[in-house]
């Protein structure tokens, strides 16, 4: 045989073992492209643990899912303010989003209840709450909008007092202190009650409205004003931890009815997962921040919160909020935290 017939025979062996490769073999080494390609929206840095937490449940999805959902994180309200967002997330530009029960209390009245003033003096008053009863109302409260509530309640932690030009550590310095607050009318009714003058910003602006002094100050969770560089435009923080706030993570009902099941268990699963791993992340940061904040320049001021309790029991704070939230409401918060007066 000439090596020129070798040659060919050679060639039809190899064409032949090809051959009896299953299709399914050589299309399993290519990309399986995802049935469900999903935008995560968020108002949050980059560096903030919502969206390395989100992150980690993101890639699990899509591996547990072997491809079929890919979700795309879109942090630092990319997609849009707050506001925004919420608007995309009812009629389906996106389709989770990661909001602030503060802010969500502006579709959904009775998310604020979380955001009750001095309510909560410890996690496990919080996780009593929303873990139980209180966060299984407030999730059927939200499904009566036409959106879901994907899983448990994050951290948004105990939010803290900022100022860039004076210390506040008694009420009768909240007087006249021109101070931003989120879109939410909790936390307007709250410091309104308590003699300041509270104005709703966006939290896309409010570094430029600190920095151009538009309002003297703000109030946030240390994680915020750590990662949103407030520190930068603020000189002192009260440690008032006047209220804690969630973070929910909201679907589009629509979108979330198309996976599979499986493919929604998978989802849930991962992001309580990320949940779970959030919460330990924001309760280490509130101790290691302080240090961390102290030496760039943020002064820490302690403050007797009973004070502010009290001077906001005088008002008829609790009892306003008590009616907007219904007696069902109020009764889950009281459960947990004790008699508001």
């Amino acid at each position: 045989m000439t090596k020129e017939s070798k040659a060919r025979l050679s060639r039809r062996a190899l064409l032949a073992a090809g051959a009896s490769i299953p299709l399914v073999s050589i299309l399993s080494r290519r990309a399986r492209a995802a049935d469900f390609t999903l935008k995560f929206a968020t108002g949050q840095d980059p560096s903030h643990p919502v969206n390395k937490r989100a992150r980690e449940a993101i890639d699990r999805i899509k591996e547990a899912t072997g491809g079929r959902v890919e979700i795309n994180l879109f942090p630092a309200n990319q997609l849009g303010s707050d506001t925004d967002l919420l608007g995309q997330i009812r009629n389906g530009a996106v389709d989770y989003l990661n909001i602030a029960a503060s802010v969500l209390a502006t579709l959904v009245p009775t998310a604020g209840i979380v955001n009750t003033g001095f309510a909560f003096d410890s996690y496990d008053a919080v996780w009593k709450a929303m873990d139980g009863d209180l966060g299984k109302f407030v999730k059927g409260e939200i499904e009566k909008v036409g959106i879901l509530q994907i899983g448990k309640s994050w951290d948004n932690g105990f939010r803290q007092l900022t100022s860039s030009t004076r210390e506040i550590k008694t009420p009768d310095d909240l007087k006249g202190f021109k101070m931003r607050v989120p879109a939410a009318p909790i936390l307007t009714s709250l410091f309104q009650a308590l003699g300041a003058g509270p104005t709703p910003i966006n939290f896309n602006e409010v570094y430029s409205a600190l920095q151009t002094k538009v309002v003297e100050g703000q109030e946030n969770p240390l994680a915020i004003i750590a990662t949103a560089k407030l520190y930068e435009v603020q000189k002192y923080c009260s440690l008032t931890s006047h209220v804690w706030d969630a973070y929910l993570i909201l679907g589009n009902r629509r979108s979330f009815s198309r996976l599979p099941a499986d493919a929604q268990e998978i989802v849930t699963r991962e992001l309580n997962k990320a949940a779970d791993d959030e919460r330990k992340d924001i309760a280490a940061l509130s101790k290691s921040l302080r240090e961390d904040l102290a030496s760039k320049g943020l002064n820490f001021v302690e403050v007797d919160k009973a004070a502010f309790r009290g001077t906001l029991g005088k008002t008829s704070f609790y009892k306003d909020w008590r009616k907007t939230f219904g007696d069902k409401g109020w009764a889950l918060l009281e459960q947990a935290v004790g008699t508001l007066t």
